[in-house]
């Protein structure tokens, strides 16, 4: 995914920086729980599971995302009135929605021309998403996500899309 940003590197706002500490090992890899199964778009679970929580360094292939239903499912439903819901591919919770402060065309343009879904700032879910020293994009339970690649027009969350097709989780019901 292109050169990783050097170790040092720190972003400023709204960037919501973490600690290595995320990424310790757990039960399953750098995450306590296993990738879902079922994966939106016919994401591979085996290469999920690889990328999410094996992995620090390595990513899907350049235009993986392509070659799943992702584009084929979401064209004509998603936009910028209604966005699509990116949720983390081991805990469901929601970490990226896209398209905002753009078309969807623009969306794919920009995930095609970079070979893996392009997120900008104000398409992160702050919450659960944060970014490492080193570029690492990560969510709060330990998920590898992609790196941040900056270019002229700010952060570019470059993100393998095995690691946000996760489904929601329904949240508990209060008794």
């Amino acid at each position: 995914m292109g050169e990783v940003q050097s170790k040092t590197a720190s972003y400023g706002p709204p960037v919501v920086m973490g600690g290595e500490y995320i990424m310790n090992k757990k039960a399953h890899g750098t995450s306590h729980t296993p990738v879902q199964d079922n994966l939106r778009w016919g994401c591979d679970k085996k290469l999920a599971n690889r990328i999410c929580n094996y992995n620090r360094h390595f990513a899907e292939h350049s235009g993986y995302f392509k070659k799943t239903k992702f584009i084929k499912e979401e064209t004509g439903k998603a936009s910028e009135k209604t966005p699509i819901n990116f949720h983390d591919s081991n805990t469901g919770k929601l970490l990226f929605v896209a398209p905002k402060g753009r078309s969807f065309e623009e969306f794919v343009q920009e995930s095609r021309s970079h070979g893996w879904p392009s997120f900008r700032d104000e398409e992160v879910d702050w919450t659960f998403v944060r970014v490492l020293r080193g570029g690492e994009v990560v969510s709060v339970d330990g998920t590898h996500l992609g790196h941040n690649l900056p270019d002229g027009k700010g952060n570019r969350y470059c993100i393998n899309l095995v690691c946000v097709a996760g489904r929601p989780v329904a949240e508990p019901v209060a008794e």
